[in-house]
């Protein structure tokens, strides 16, 4: 009997290290912000789509990226997500407009957060685009 009630408490423990460290990776891989910053460029797409899990996704478009070797091609593109309902609803509202946006970067991607790892939480500045006078 002796036996039986130490291996169910080195199993209970073994158990439990494991939960921690699933829970950690967990954490690590997915809810851990790696990095945060601002973007700001001209939005040129934003959608709600998705098969399961509806997310809001949009592309921005950065201007004044320059690549450093002439004849090289550099995306300008900054893809991002949105999980916010209110900033989503900003967003769609000023499409073509020149936006200041918040992101958090996260290290990989949840169905239900968006496919990017760029998730945008804040609009910071919205400035209507004048069109150019021929």
């Amino acid at each position: 009997m002796e036996k039986r009630n130490k291996f169910k408490k080195i199993l209970w423990i073994a158990v439990l290290a494991l939960m921690v460290i699933f829970i950690g990776v967990y954490y690590y891989r997915y809810e851990f912000v790696f990095g945060d910053g601002t973007k700001a460029g001209t939005m040129n797409y934003f959608v709600h789509k998705g098969y399961m899990f509806k997310t809001y996704e949009g592309r921005l478009i950065q201007s004044g990226i320059r690549t450093p070797a002439q004849g090289a091609i550099q995306s300008n593109e900054f893809m991002f997500s949105v999980t916010d309902a209110h900033v989503a609803d900003i967003l769609n509202k000023n499409a073509g407009a020149f936006l200041e946006l918040h992101y958090k970067e996260y290290l990989h991607t949840l169905p239900w957060r968006g496919v990017s790892v760029f998730v945008v939480d804040s609009v910071i500045s919205i400035k209507p685009v004048s069109p150019v006078q021929p």
